[in-house]
């Protein structure tokens, strides 16, 4: 049935059919009938997907990753959609256009995604504020935070900290993004000493709270090895709960799709970032001996992509581009899988 709908969806521009679909699902959802038949379909509730990570109880290991909903405005909508949890963002200080238009391209012979968004989102104040209003029921929502585009590398920090004060009482987690292709400059903030400093100052903050909250780190698939030995000491030695494995890389090797696609500058996500993603995953649980957490996303089209990962040793996964190519049925595929491996 999906993929009937994803062939007259995908003769769209991919940015239009995202705000066109987001918008007709919130006015489906907003009545409580229809919202009680979607979740009675798509929710799969049972002790044994229950994950317990970095000391929040997750009712089951499938998120929504950042990017989907960088504004908050869709929570409950994706919460009736089986998802155990819900990372909003990138969230910058003040609100930012993103990049020029278009800037997302889809490649269908890959089943993958190059966007070059750019942080764009309405602003910490106005997330926080519709995140105050949002019914959680137990879901876990996570905020990814970043730098405003006019914020330089030396100033970052403070663009961080303003993001992390003014969401701390609405989102449950953290995630400190330095990894997205598509601001200039911000990858540099993922070399060691700029980065430790950043989740010193961040931790440092956090620990004044009366109850501190897990901070994550999201990075690059395009690091090597040396970079995620640095990635590993730094986790250690900052005490920050996590990592998430991995962002949208620059590579373009192996693709099908025509060169103008391929030649789009951005971020590529979807199928053609599973294997890497996977790569990075084994290799910091390896390396670290499993002594953090690590949240898999990268090319999770099924299924067996999804406990691919998990047996790499991530304790949660999250979905973006598959979630896109796939329909919301992958969700509960996922969690019937795990279900059925535990049998």
């Amino acid at each position: 049935m999906y993929s009937i709908l994803r062939l007259l969806l995908f003769q769209f521009d991919p940015e239009k059919i995202h705000h066109m679909v987001t918008g007709l699902l919130k006015r489906f959802l907003s009545f409580s009938i229809l919202r009680k038949s979607v979740r009675g379909f798509y929710h799969l509730q049972h002790p044994a997907l229950e994950r317990e990570v970095f000391g929040l109880k997750f009712r089951n290991p499938v998120g929504l990753a950042a990017g989907f909903d960088k504004n908050a405005q869709f929570v409950e909508e994706f919460e009736a959609l089986g998802f155990g949890f819900i990372e909003i963002g990138t969230v910058t200080p003040l609100p930012q256009p993103g990049n020029v238009k278009p800037r997302m391209f889809r490649l269908p012979a890959d089943e993958g995604l190059i966007n070059r968004m750019g942080f764009n989102n309405q602003g910490v104040d106005v997330v926080a504020s519709r995140l105050r209003k949002i019914k959680r029921d137990g879901l876990i929502i996570g905020g990814n935070i970043g730098k405003n585009k006019i914020t330089t590398n030396e100033d970052a920090v403070k663009d961080y900290l303003i993001c992390f004060e003014r969401l701390f009482e609405v989102v449950d987690y953290f995630v400190v993004n330095v990894s997205s292709p598509n601001t200039p400059g911000l990858r540099e903030l993922q070399e060691k000493a700029p980065l430790t400093a950043l989740l010193h100052e961040l931790q440092a903050k956090n620990k004044q709270k009366s109850l501190s909250k897990p901070i994550l780190l999201k990075i690059a698939p395009d690091l090597s090895d040396a970079q995620l030995d640095d990635i590993v000491e730094i986790v250690q030695e900052t005490e920050i709960a996590g990592v998430i494995a991995t962002n949208t890389t620059l590579s373009r090797e192996g693709l099908s799709s025509a060169e103008n696609l391929k030649n789009e500058a951005g971020g590529l996500s979807g199928k053609p970032l599973s294997k890497r993603s996977t790569e990075v995953i084994a290799y910091l649980h390896q390396q670290s001996k499993g002594a953090f957490p690590i949240i898999g996303v990268g090319g999770i089209h099924s299924p067996a992509d999804a406990l691919e990962k998990l047996q790499a040793g991530a304790s949660l996964v999250q979905l973006y581009t598959g979630f896109i190519y796939e329909g919301p049925g992958l969700i509960k595929a996922i969690n019937q899988k795990i279900l059925s491996n535990k049998a």
